[in-house]
């Protein structure tokens, strides 16, 4: 049985009057409940195409990470990225934008010597998106280690990657070492495979990468497509490898409008995807679930081993509801629905 809409408001706004109300922090004792480290890009997406096929485009915040912690930060918790960007127009409107969102920007690197990395997205008649990269090399792959400030790490109870940051060095070495940093700190590791095809050298390194992530996560937010194409299986089958084959607490296969699988040791079950509405752009929407499932998690208080069945499908119900919700609206970070429309879904 899911919790009552009213009994959900009322623990939202405790939590978000509780956030809201807290002393300022120092520098030096900042709190955060989820660090991400990855790509901050602009997306350009597709709005109309001319007679002879050329797109017009509009520009909107982008990246995983980005959207992801978009969705946390507008249900009120605290979030920081860490990723770089170029000392263009770009990259100087992208670290405002995390701050409009209530994102912490102040890790995040500026480097004049690379160019903001570009994504061009363009969709088809149901909404599902083809990328284009200018990235060659774009700044998200140019992170250094020695650029990490490890205190946004020590100062989180969740650290989040995706494997964007996984394609090229020297991002590939400084996502390795902030990943075993991480773990080693004991900090819940949320990972995203988020396999994007044209940024990778070979699909074999792709596929490499991905399960090096999934041996470092203890939660995992994995598409059927993924899934299909690292085992060769069924979203449950999926579900059921990773948790058998590798140290992941709970599982979650998002299906699209199929909805999402969910596993943990004492738990399996499915979630149906949010129906009734005008799909216009799904990007960012598997982020934005990851972000609600995270945020409703780390309010449980429990560990993702621990919960219930009947606990899993009010979180995975809630970030359905956010995720289709999202999809009704251009661009990714920005799409992120307000606390009362998802509500009134539920």
């Amino acid at each position: 049985m899911g919790f009552p809409a009213d009994s959900i408001l009322a623990f939202f706004f405790f939590d978000h009057y509780n956030i809201e109300n807290a002393p300022e922090e120092s520098e030096v004792t900042r709190m955060y409940d989820v660090t991400a480290l990855g790509e901050l890009l602009i997306d350009f997406t597709c709005e109309s195409t001319d007679a002879t096929g050329y797109p017009t485009m509009a520009a909107h915040p982008g990246g995983g990470p980005p959207n992801f912690l978009a969705a946390l930060s507008k249900f009120g918790a605290k979030t920081a990225l860490i990723a770089k960007v170029g000392t263009d127009a770009f990259g100087n409107l992208l670290k405002k934008t995390l701050l409009q969102l209530g994102i912490d920007n102040s890790a995040v690197i500026c480097d004049d010597s690379v160019f903001t990395t570009l994504a061009f997205v363009t969709l088809d008649e149901t909404g599902d998106r083809e990328f284009s990269f200018a990235r060659k090399p774009g700044s998200d792959t140019q992170l250094k280690f020695e650029e990490v400030d490890l205190s946004y790490i020590d100062n989180a109870r969740a650290f989040h990657f995706s494997t964007l940051s996984l394609t090229d060095e020297p991002s590939r070495s400084t996502t390795y070492r902030v990943v075993e940093y991480a773990r080693a700190q004991g900090k819940l590791i949320h990972f995203d495979p988020n396999l994007r095809k044209p940024l990778w050298k070979s699909l074999e390194d792709a596929k490499a990468q991905m399960l090096w992530g999934l041996a470092h996560a203890d939660v995992v937010k994995i598409s059927d497509e993924e899934a299909e194409f690292l085992f060769g299986l069924a979203p449950e089958e999926s579900a059921a490898y990773i948790l058998a084959h590798f140290p992941v607490k709970l599982v979650l296969v998002t299906c699209g409008p199929g909805g999402v699988i969910f596993a943990n040791q004492q738990a399996f079950g499915h979630t149906p995807a949010l129906s009734g509405i005008q799909v216009v752009d799904t990007t960012g929407a598997g982020d934005i679930f990851g972000g609600s499932t995270l945020w409703q998690l780390l309010r449980s208080g429990k560990q993702p081993q621990d919960l219930t069945e009947a606990e899993l499908r009010n979180i995975t119900k809630f970030a359905c509801t956010a995720a289709g919700l999202s999809t009704m609206k251009q661009g990714g970070a920005n799409s992120v629905p307000e606390m009362e429309e998802i509500l009134a879904r539920l």
